[in-house]
């Protein structure tokens, strides 16, 4: 029987894996469990994993060469998440394993929380909340409507195409920026991203993390904004320069953002930027949903049923150079 390790900690298998995708896995293989609060260093990772077949390793598990190198039986690596940046398929393909990844399954979870977000910054919902629960007396302020105002998407994948129809069927005017989509839905515009930024009234960033994006938006980006503009991110963190984040953020340059990612630890955003006065954040929350959750947990549960039946799995990203077949 196959014998697979997964790397979650207890609190992450409850909240990042669960129990049904669990019980899948122990029907299809000798299913071995990370029993410790932290996340497997690499040294731990080729401890525990001497004798298995297959790694499911969580987010913050990572791949650098050592782990294959040192674990000469393991025939696959498998990622329950769609970023693979902390794996280093190049040595995965040099020894022989298999690396894959999670298909998203949390469009309509991230489209909702920037719903949420949009609502939020534009009617001063926690702020208004934060006041009542320390015993302040909260300030009536003038609220905004989604309906009539632009949303500006960067970056048209899944979850830029799901937030696009709805916004439109909230009344709102969508902008898309991003190179490499084609706009076919008449209901939103192609625009460059420059035009975007001067143009909406809520720009929200979903583009992937690649090189070309880092720091995507910095200084320049955010001075073409306007003053009563909000900014969202639920993407990744090392797409923003939070410095010039914070500096538009007090200086008022633009009205508030909101964040479910940012530069600290596992993606988290940055407490120095979440504690703004005109900031919302989220721990990291957009997939956090019970559907999502599952989507790609059950991934890696249907990677690990094609593995037993020989066959290359969905979501392999190096399959010319998996030598170490099961």
């Amino acid at each position: 029987m196959l014998k697979v390790l997964l790397t979650h900690t207890p609190q992450t298998l409850r909240r990042y894996y669960g129990a049904r995708a669990v019980a899948e896995l122990r029907a299809l293989a000798d299913l071995r469990l990370h029993d410790g609060d932290d996340a497997l260093t690499p040294a731990e990772l080729v401890a525990a994993a001497g004798d298995v077949d297959v790694i499911i390793a969580d987010r913050l598990t990572t791949g650098p060469a050592v782990v294959f190198a040192g674990l000469p039986r393991l025939k696959a690596f498998l990622r329950c998440a769609v970023d693979i940046r902390n794996i280093d398929v190049a040595a995965a393909s040099a020894a022989g394993v298999l690396v894959t990844r999670a298909t998203p399954g949390f469009n309509t979870s991230v489209s909702e929380l920037a719903i949420g977000y949009m609502i939020d910054l534009s009617r001063s919902i926690s702020r208004t909340a934060a006041d009542y629960q320390a015993g302040r007396a909260p300030e009536a302020r003038m609220g905004r409507e989604l309906s009539g105002g632009t949303l500006g998407i960067i970056g048209y994948g899944g979850i830029g195409r799901h937030l696009a129809s709805i916004a439109a069927a909230l009344g709102m005017v969508v902008l898309i920026a991003d190179p490499y989509a084609r706009i076919e839905d008449p209901r939103f515009s192609g625009v460059t991203m420059e035009d975007l930024l001067a143009r909406s009234d809520y720009v929200v960033c979903l583009a992937g993390a690649t090189n070309e994006t880092e720091n995507l938006i910095d200084a320049t980006a955010l001075g073409r904004m306007q003053p009563t503009a909000f900014f969202l991110n639920l993407s990744r963190g090392n797409l923003v320069d939070e410095a010039a984040l914070t500096a538009a953020l007090v200086e008022g340059r633009i009205a508030g953002a909101a964040l479910d990612v940012g530069r600290a630890a596992d993606q988290m955003p940055t407490p120095a930027v979440a504690r703004l006065p005109n900031v919302v954040a989220t721990p990291h929350v957009g997939g956090l949903t019970p559907p999502a959750i599952e989507h790609q947990a059950f991934d890696t549960v249907h990677q690990v049923a094609a593995l037993v039946r020989g066959e290359l799995p969905p979501g392999a990203v190096n399959s010319e150079h998996w030598t170490r077949r099961v």
